[in-house]
């Protein structure tokens, strides 16, 4: 008895919207739809089981961002006070003492642009000061910069103290003199 075996249709059959013919436009215009969708069954005549696959999981699991693990510890993510620091509070003082000058500066902290600049080692100061860092020379360069950002229109500044620093002795004078020609500390 001879069995003759006639070969069935194929076990899978494959259907893709690569093979849309060139003249036939996408049913939607969503950045979804402008992938190719796989749709992969055992039998030409079922449907797929899992609905999730239908979707393009694949895809959209690829440019997920973070886990929901990772987005809920947000280890990188900075705080209210330090996104919007920079724009409640744009001026920012910064105070230098070297062993022979004093050096200040008012800088925009959204631009990184210099308003204002005086030091010590200024022509005109080093030749007419007696000692340019004491505490006379302190007052002077507090008088400058409230002087110089007034000129430039800014009547307000903040001064952040680095770590362990505190505001007394010379940075204490320039700051009180700063504050006492006008300018507002916030």
């Amino acid at each position: 008895m001879a069995a003759c075996v006639a070969s069935p249709a194929p076990a899978f059959a494959l259907s893709s919207d690569i093979l849309r013919p060139r003249g036939e436009k996408p049913v939607s215009l969503s950045w979804r739809s402008s992938f190719p969708q796989f749709r992969l069954s055992l039998d030409s005549t079922s449907s797929p089981s899992n609905p999730t696959r239908d979707r393009g999981f694949i895809v959209e699991a690829a440019w997920t961002r973070r886990s929901r693990g990772e987005a809920a510890k947000r280890p990188n993510r900075k705080s209210w006070k330090q996104r919007t620091d920079m724009y409640m509070r744009p001026f920012l003082l910064n105070v230098f003492f070297s062993k022979r000058f004093i050096h200040a500066k008012v800088m925009h902290r959204g631009t990184s642009k210099v308003i204002s600049v005086a030091t010590t080692n200024a022509k005109d100061l080093r030749n007419t000061l007696p000692s340019l860092t004491d505490d006379s020379a302190c007052r002077i360069i507090g008088k400058l910069i409230a002087e110089r950002s007034k000129e430039a229109d800014v009547f307000a500044m903040a001064y952040e103290p680095r770590k362990n620093e505190r505001i007394e002795g010379k940075l204490g004078i320039v700051i009180d003199t700063i504050k006492e020609n006008g300018i507002i500390f916030v």
